[in-house]
């Protein structure tokens, strides 16, 4: 799988990449308190220095070696917040106080959905926000492998609820105007199913 990954990065093929940080996230971030954020599936890490620069302290992971390789020659002053990891063997304590989901989601097998809800769940403290740009688009094929709104709901609760879920306006081409910003917040143990 990592291999599909590294030849994408090799050859420049990454039409995901690209994208600024919304007005909307830039915000987020900044109203929260230091913490820590962690940067699945970051590819050349674009949002790291943002969010670095909010005071925040973040790991930024990637499956594949060559994404790794260019995000820390990009961002050399940033490399030892970068990790090439599978984001399912991820154990951290303490908890993340976010994580920043950008395409992570829609660049996984729909197979892996479930574990992927669980995973966030298992990184976040209570009250912790899954805040990202999610692809909302019901797609059989891909990457990017899309999901309906209801099919988010249903994959990320009871574990989290559904805070903001704005439209934005300068996404990526590859997502065709299908994204949006969201804040998922962590529901604390008790509140759970």
């Amino acid at each position: 799988m990592t291999e599909f990954w590294d030849v994408r990065y090799r050859d420049g093929v990454t039409p995901w990449e690209g994208a600024r940080m919304s007005p909307e996230a830039l915000a987020f971030f900044q109203r929260q308190p230091a913490g820590r954020i962690l940067l699945p599936g970051c590819g050349s890490a674009g949002d790291l220095p943002l969010l670095l620069d909010c005071g925040h302290q973040v790991l930024a992971i990637d499956f594949s070696a060559q994404a790794v390789a260019i995000a820390r020659g990009q961002w050399p002053q940033a490399a030892a917040h970068i990790r090439q990891a599978d984001f399912f063997a991820v154990e951290e304590t303490p908890p993340f106080d976010a994580v920043f989901e950008r395409a992570f989601l829609c660049a996984l097998p729909p197979r892996l959905h479930a574990r992927y809800a669980e995973q966030m769940a298992r990184l976040l403290r209570p009250g912790g926000a899954l805040a990202g740009v999610f692809f909302i688009a019901d797609t059989p094929r891909g990457p990017p492998f899309g999901l309906s709104m209801s099919a988010l709901s249903a994959l990320l609760e009871p574990a989290f609820v559904l805070e903001s879920c704005d439209p934005q306006q300068d996404g990526v081409a590859v997502f065709g105007g299908q994204e949006y910003w969201m804040v998922w917040r962590r529901q604390h143990e008790n509140e759970d199913l």
